[in-house]
């Protein structure tokens, strides 16, 4: 390890500078809680909200669908962007009951007349 000596004006000069560097700092710092992170939406409430899981939440970030950003490895959401999917997120439930009642046979023309289908 090498040792560099320096006169005490110079540390001292290097100290108030550093201290007005950490000061600037958190005065940054402070100016960016004023964004009101609060407003935002965090996976669970997405979730929640949308009534999804979170693989499918991950889906409509990857595709694109739903506008997200990232602070600190943490994903939030704009309270606008995920009212603005909820008719698409609804429309895609429905078109998925469809396709597995389709597959099960059950909207099949024999079976809108079919007692037993009805009653399943």
């Amino acid at each position: 390890m090498e040792v560099i000596s320096i006169e005490r004006s110079t540390y001292e000069e290097l100290l108030t500078s550093f201290n007005s560097f950490v000061a600037q700092m958190k005065a940054m710092a402070s100016r960016g809680n004023d964004k009101k992170l609060g407003d935002w939406l965090d996976n669970q409430d997405v979730c929640q909200i949308l009534n999804i899981s979170p693989r499918t939440l991950q889906t409509l970030r990857d595709n694109g669908t739903l506008a997200y950003s990232q602070f600190e490895r943490k994903t939030y959401y704009k309270p606008e962007d995920v009212k603005s999917i909820i008719p698409l997120v609804e429309k895609r439930k429905r078109d998925d009951i469809l396709r597995n009642r389709r597959k099960a046979g059950k909207d099949s023309p024999s079976c809108v007349t079919s007692k037993r289908c009805q009653d399943e």
